[in-house]
């Protein structure tokens, strides 16, 4: 539907490309200097985003892996309503054979657990994104809080602070934060961080939550080796996504290869975030492997030895068999 004022510009950010512009423009700041990117899907919109249906393309750009764990996508979105199944087929054939969908809003939670329902290899997240923080009220909070008991949510997120695009207010967004990082410890289950341009408030608010009790994921991590050594000492895992892959990464590969395996995870942040070589297509979690196989090359390891241990990583933290 089309958009008709804020409540609406963010609920469609999620659903239809909005939330991909305000996000992948400067996403390679892991130097905390933001600097932009090519490609169609980097300039800041996946509206004309191709699904890569070809099989020469898939899966995984031809990379053989082991079985990998995708800790964050959003396979509910719409981006992959017309092929969903072929989807979930070819990240089999890929290997990738557990997935986290995760949710953003209500609504996507609340999609997002309908579809861990519906299929064997997938669980759910809900929470509310930092971008819709500022419509949280009490009704949604509530929600979002009988969505996380249910049988197959595992985590609380997507949530935290983007204090790049501030499409929340920063006292809303930190007030839900706060809100649902204390629901994660209700329900004994782990947080699934969003932070963007905000580190410092995102650490000091997980810092007074002691989230390291439950756990939590620093989803896409776009930090340094000394954020990613905070978060480590806060309880945290890490995981990298595609932007690992590309040739411009900066700070990146030097955190691939600081953090303990016991503390590594990746993910795709699907449709968002192709890695290298898919560039301005839809992303998938077939290409999974794609990252793993980089973060792997930069730590010098096997892929066949990291990415069993990446998985079993993030089975452990979300008690998923």
């Amino acid at each position: 539907m089309a958009a008709r004022g804020p409540h609406h510009q963010r609920r469609a950010a999620h659903a239809g490309g909005g939330r991909a512009a305000g996000r992948l423009p400067d996403v390679l700041a892991q130097d905390g200097v933001p600097h932009r990117l090519g490609g169609p899907l980097d300039g800041g919109r996946h509206d004309g985003l191709r699904p890569a249906h070809r099989a020469a393309a898939l899966p995984g750009g031809g990379v053989s892996a082991p079985e990998l764990f995708d800790t964050h996508a959003h396979l509910h979105f719409p981006d992959f309503a017309d092929d969903l199944p072929a989807v979930l087929a070819r990240a089999r054939a890929a290997g990738v054979s557990r997935l986290l969908t995760i949710g953003a809003d209500v609504e996507t939670s609340a999609a997002a657990v309908a579809l861990a329902a519906r299929e064997a290899n997938v669980w759910a997240a809900v929470g509310i994104h930092p971008h819709d923080a500022g419509e949280a009220d009490d009704g949604a909070l509530a929600e979002i809080e009988r969505l996380a008991t249910a049988p197959r949510v595992v985590a609380v997120g997507e949530i935290g602070l983007d204090f790049f695009r501030n499409l929340s207010p920063r006292d809303a967004q930190e007030r839900t934060l706060r809100h649902l990082l204390d629901l994660a410890r209700r329900v004994g289950k782990p947080a699934l961080i969003h932070c963007r341009d905000a580190h410092e408030e995102t650490l000091a608010i997980l810092g007074e939550a002691r989230v390291g009790e439950v756990g939590g994921i620093m989803h896409c991590f776009s930090g340094d080796v000394t954020i990613a050594r905070r978060c480590l000492d806060l309880g945290l895992t890490i995981s990298l996504a595609g932007p690992v892959t590309y040739p411009n990464a900066r700070a990146l590969p030097d955190v691939a290869r600081f953090v303990p395996a016991d503390r590594l995870v990746v993910e795709t942040d699907c449709p968002y975030l192709p890695p290298q070589g898919h560039r301005g297509q839809r992303n998938e979690p077939a290409y999974l492997p794609l990252t793993a196989a980089r973060v792997a090359e930069l730590r010098g390891e096997p892929l066949a030895t990291l990415g069993p241990r990446m998985s079993d990583n993030a089975r452990r933290l979300l008690r998923v068999a």
